[in-house]
């Protein structure tokens, strides 16, 4: 389960975590994050425990979605905190409270973004990958694009934007330097992670159809629905010698099927 630039981003936090002989993984994200159910699942694996900090307090006494289902499976203990808490994170008094009891916790920030995960994100790219013109990724919190921008300072890297985050571009610039070959995009995320309208859906149904590779509806579905209404509608400026980066996230269609099926629309098949 821990696998796509997941496994990337948390690969040196927890050799970190390990070296300082932490108790626990201490992490954050949504409903469905696919940062939480990898932290859980690596966890398992490594038998360390794990704490996820949950966006919305309204979700503790609710059924768990499927990614959260799949957390407390590998033994991970959800705290919910309401989303102006949230907001604040690391500096919320419910964290605060649960760091002093337990100060030797290993705190990975929300979406895994850190140094040690951008150097992770560095080996996503190969020596053979440097034919390519432009490299093109989703971007949630920037780690992964961070990490392919210091990998490829030849080349174009384009980033297509799934959350509405002004701080990204103050990220990638923290990580990777102001550099002209890079460009955040911001016109394809539907409003946010959880937005997944009819018009993404079918795309992604009609992906699979033709290419047979599964999409996730809160990243790679975006990056390529972007990709080729830019191309269709002749508004693609950059290379053509396009490599696309699949980040994973397919665990999170379970999640969102079950959403889609509630609002009887259509789901994504598979």
């Amino acid at each position: 389960m821990v696998s796509g630039n997941k496994f990337r981003k948390l690969k040196y936090n927890v050799q970190d975590a390990q070296a300082k002989k932490a108790t626990a993984l201490v992490t954050f994200g949504g409903a469905y994050s696919n940062h939480l159910a990898a932290t859980a699942a690596a966890g398992k694996t490594l038998k360390i425990q794990t704490h996820g900090f949950v966006r919305g307090d309204e979700l503790e006494n609710k059924t768990r979605n499927p990614t959260l289902q799949f957390c407390e499976a590998q033994g991970m203990q959800l705290h919910f905190i309401s989303r102006d808490a949230y907001r604040l994170k690391e500096k919320a008094e419910t964290f605060k409270a649960f760091l002093e009891n337990n100060q030797a916790a290993y705190v990975i920030p929300e979406g895994g973004t850190n140094a040690l995960a951008v150097k992770g994100c560095r080996e996503i790219l190969t020596t053979e990958d440097s034919n390519f013109t432009t490299i093109c990724c989703a971007v949630g919190t920037g780690g992964t694009f961070s990490g392919l921008l210091q990998a490829a300072p030849e080349q174009e890297v384009l980033g297509f934007v799934v959350v509405q985050d002004p701080e990204i571009t103050n990220t990638v610039t923290n990580f990777a330097g102001i550099n002209k070959n890079w460009e955040l995009v911001y016109d394809h995320g539907f409003g946010g992670y959880g937005a997944f309208p009819s018009e993404l859906i079918s795309f992604i149904n009609g992906f699979y159809e033709k290419y047979k590779i599964l999409l996730d509806p809160l990243y790679t579905g975006k990056m390529l629905f972007g990709i080729f209404t830019l191309i269709k509608n002749k508004q693609w400026r950059w290379g053509n010698n396009i490599l696309i980066i699949h980040t994973g996230g397919i665990q999170g269609i379970q999640g969102a099927n079950q959403r889609l099926e509630q609002q009887g629309k259509e789901c994504i098949r598979y």
